[in-house]
């Protein structure tokens, strides 16, 4: 049996992805709409209060194409509040304008590939603030899912540990050169979702998605390895940018 990695966890995370019933919403009354706005931008508001205290973090983003209208990031401490928060959003009257098209469940996680014989992780103070970032709030964001392999001779979970390590220092290198103009969240959901891993990029430059995961298909660990789900991209929503979003006449 090869040897399992070790990794490290912290904030649960849940991508909630919805469509707006745009049939619904523009058969509402103006005052309806008005009722219903409020009471997103009051979860909003509470959200950047559990965000200021660092108890967790959100991010809101509208998403380009017929996936969805918008995504919710939300990170916190346990699935209790994760599983909260999502009932008491459904809750509003401005949910019931919205149709769940897709969920994601999973944890931050750092691999142990790289770590020094011997150390504590969880001593080093950008460890933890990995494990437990603020989301960015960067122009742009880019979700997809992903597998390693179980296929015959392309087996991730086969090959050895000093394998798995050297391949992966490589692939590690081509994310450390997007530094700057990529910030990459990396959550693992083994046992929690359908896929293994979700990668969630920010960039205030959509084309950095496009250049970053087109030079890692060329990496060993993606092209003989990697198994991905959809992509979904959009753009930063703000409390004004939804109203714009969601105005009708």
């Amino acid at each position: 049996m090869s040897e399992a990695l070790l990794t490290l966890e912290g904030w649960y995370a849940l991508h909630d992805f919805r469509a707006v019933d745009w049939h619904a919403w523009k058969k509402s009354s103006a005052e309806e709409r008005r009722q219903a706005l409020a009471e997103l931008k009051a979860f909003m508001r509470d959200w950047a209060g559990v965000e200021a205290d660092n108890r967790g973090s959100t991010a809101i983003y509208s998403i380009v194409g017929q996936k969805a209208d918008f995504v919710f990031m939300h990170l916190r401490e346990t699935l209790e509040e994760l599983n909260e928060l999502e009932n008491e959003f459904n809750k509003t009257s401005f949910a019931q304008y919205t149709i769940p098209v897709y969920s994601y469940v999973s944890v931050v996680e750092l691999s142990n590939y790289m770590a020094k014989p011997g150390s504590d992780p969880m001593e080093n103070p950008e460890v933890v603030k990995r494990l437990k970032p603020i989301l960015p709030k960067s122009k742009h964001i880019c979700f997809y899912p992903m597998n390693k392999k179980r296929d015959l001779s392309d087996n991730w979970y086969m090959l050895s540990m000093d394998e798995r390590r050297e391949m992966m220092r490589s692939h590690g290198l081509i994310g450390r050169s997007y530094a700057g103009k990529v910030k990459q969240i990396i959550t693992g959901s083994v046992g929690l979702d359908d896929w293994e891993w979700g990668v969630t990029l920010f960039s205030d430059d959509a084309l950095q998605f496009k250049k970053l995961v087109y030079e890692m298909r060329f990496d060993e660990v993606s092209a003989r390895f990697g198994e991905f789900g959809s992509f979904y991209v959009g753009n930063l929503l703000t409390e004004e940018k939804f109203d714009q979003m969601l105005h009708v006449k």
